[in-house]
């Protein structure tokens, strides 16, 4: 008999086109790989809270009782700058590391990315930024790059990319190539585990936004569609469970499976609720998760007008009746989460939705929104997720 669902305690690869070990216990398999591929003192790149968990203790035993010599650089910030990519090239250097291992949610993996590039590219780091044709610079060899995920939410895992800040304006630059892709992913739910409710939430919702954005985004691409529209499905039927009950492994893996799913189907690109949300990491340093959590359910609403059908189609996935019942779907589900539902709820003051609007009108995600996006409609979109109407 044909078994299409996830079974727990087994471990699979899949090939998009990274190969992605997937399944609890798979960290196990990074030091034997790192030994046959030849490396012997990776830089190991998290954030400061990640260091400190078990999990991350053990993968650095692991490591050490396989013969190699890891370094530990764990000095990002919340929203990845500049700076915190040239301290990790320097740590690189300095201990004279031989391989990037990103371990981590979507600051370290960002993070990760772009040390791995500044390893040996010694332009500017923001000469590289793809928004201003800066991928035709990326021409030298880039170490060996893999990838651990602890949070099933921006997927950057799969990506190709790394956004990171100015540390002065905080404007975010995008660092692009296909060959930043991780020669492997090693993906384990249950190093999901430890992740708080809140945070497992927030990156839960911006998962199921890269999906959902992904599905919408005008470029053609039927095949990021497809994957789309099964991955919002995975994230909707399970991130309550894994929000509410941490050990269960099943909700766990079919979350990070979701995620992934998303980092891979918005290479096709995102729109106005992600313009939305970049500026509030900006601008009051709200995590990313969170603001595109918030904003969802009003950016679906804009959009629900202009493409009915695709909405039916999401709907399909959901499991809801109508198209037009999404926006107050994504509302409940955030209230269920114990999210909160306006960006007033959130902390932001009313004198911040001017400069959210700015900041907002020059974002790269919305161009591929499928409707034109206004100044205005960012403003009255912003005074909607804020509470004032």
């Amino acid at each position: 008999m044909m078994q299409d669902a996830y079974q727990p305690g087994r471990v699979y690869q899949f090939n998009f086109p990274t190969v992605i070990r997937f399944g609890s216990g798979v960290w196990r398999e990074i030091a034997p790989h790192l030994k046959q591929e030849k490396v012997q003192r990776p830089l190991l790149v998290t954030d400061a809270t990640v260091a400190g968990l078990e999990f991350f203790h053990k993968i650095h035993e692991h490591l050490l009782e396989n013969g190699l010599s890891p370094t530990v650089f764990c000095n990002i910030s919340k929203n990845p700058i500049k700076s915190d990519v040239l301290k990790g090239r320097m740590a690189y250097h300095e201990a004279g590391c031989d391989a990037v291992l990103g371990v981590g949610g979507g600051a370290a993996l960002d993070v990760a990315r772009a040390v791995a590039l500044a390893v040996h590219h010694t332009r500017d780091l923001f000469d590289y930024d793809d928004l201003t044709g800066g991928d035709v610079y990326v021409t030298e060899p880039i170490p060996p790059f893999y990838t651990v995920p602890t949070t099933a939410g921006t997927g950057s895992e799969v990506g190709r990319s790394a956004i990171i800040s100015e540390d002065d304006t905080h404007r975010k630059r995008i660092l692009f190539s296909p060959r930043l892709m991780a020669r492997r992913v090693f993906a384990d739910p249950t190093l999901t585990y430890a992740l708080p409710p809140g945070p497992t939430a927030a990156t839960g919702m911006d998962a199921l936004t890269h999906n959902m954005e992904a599905f919408l985004a005008r470029n053609f691409h039927p095949i990021c569609d497809g994957v789309a529209l099964e991955g919002m499905a995975l994230i909707a039927g399970n991130i309550e469970k894994a929000v509410h009950e941490p050990q269960n492994e099943t909700a766990r893996a079919l979350m990070l499976l979701g995620s992934i799913m998303g980092a891979i189907a918005f290479q096709k690109g995102l729109g106005v609720v992600h313009s939305m949300s970049h500026p509030l990491s900006t601008l009051v340093d709200m995590h990313h998760g969170l603001a595109n959590a918030i904003n969802l359910p009003y950016g679906m609403a804009f959009n629900l007008k202009y493409c009915p059908e695709k909405f039916q189609r999401m709907a399909q996935r959901l499991g809801l009746s109508s198209g037009r019942d999404i926006p107050d779907f994504l509302l409940q589900l955030n209230e269920r989460l114990n999210l909160p539902t306006t960006l007033r709820a959130a902390g932001v003051k009313e004198e911040h939705l001017e400069p959210l609007t700015e900041l907002a009108v020059q974002d790269f995600a919305h161009p591929n929104n499928p409707v034109p996006v206004s100044r205005a409609d960012f403003a009255q979109l912003y005074r909607q997720a804020f509470g004032a109407c």
